[in-house]
């Protein structure tokens, strides 16, 4: 491993912090905001190792997060918002394979629609107004994280999507569940 995966790595876990941390915040701003970081970070960590698709996705999402920090003032919970970051997340699933050069065949087209399924779940949960909320379509956004980290074989990203899980079910233990 040469020093720049090594810094491609050191970037990916302190991104891995945030994304980890965001999940325990009680309010969904703070859950967002940490993400915000979290994902620059994992955009710039994808990028450093080749993975654009992941990089690209990741500095959209980096928008999408700044976006719904000033939900009311931009009304995010109207359609458009929805529409427009879903069009945004497909269009690259495209340029994918026009563009960036991926071959196009039936295991690739399967692998690079997860990290658009991650991305479409949390941008869905953005929108609603508790952070119980965004923590459950969490819980369909990690997996698919997931499982293209263990496929492309990014270890950092498999190891924050593992933590993320527990993160989650963590804060739907402590805030989620009904108080008895």
């Amino acid at each position: 491993m040469d020093t720049y995966e090594i810094v491609a790595q050191a970037v990916g876990l302190v991104a891995m912090a945030f994304n980890i941390i965001s999940y325990q915040g009680k309010k969904q701003s703070t859950v967002i905001l940490l993400q915000l970081f979290g994902g620059t970070l994992f955009a710039v960590n994808y990028l450093m190792l080749g993975a654009t698709v992941g990089g690209v996705l990741n500095i959209i999402g980096a928008v999408r997060a700044i976006v719904f920090l000033f939900k009311d003032r931009l009304k995010t919970d109207r359609l458009p918002w929805l529409i427009g970051f879903v069009a945004s997340y497909l269009v690259i699933y495209v340029l994918n394979f026009m563009v960036f050069g991926k071959e196009v065949n039936a295991r690739n087209l399967i692998i690079e629609i997860l990290p658009v399924i991650g991305m479409v779940s949390l941008t869905i949960g953005y929108r609603l107004k508790k952070a119980g909320d965004v923590r459950k379509f969490g819980l369909i956004s990690s997996p698919a994280w997931l499982t293209y980290n263990i496929i492309v074989g990014s270890w950092g990203a498999t190891l924050c999507e593992v933590i993320t899980l527990g993160s989650i079910l963590l804060g739907m233990f402590r805030y989620d569940r009904a108080k008895e």
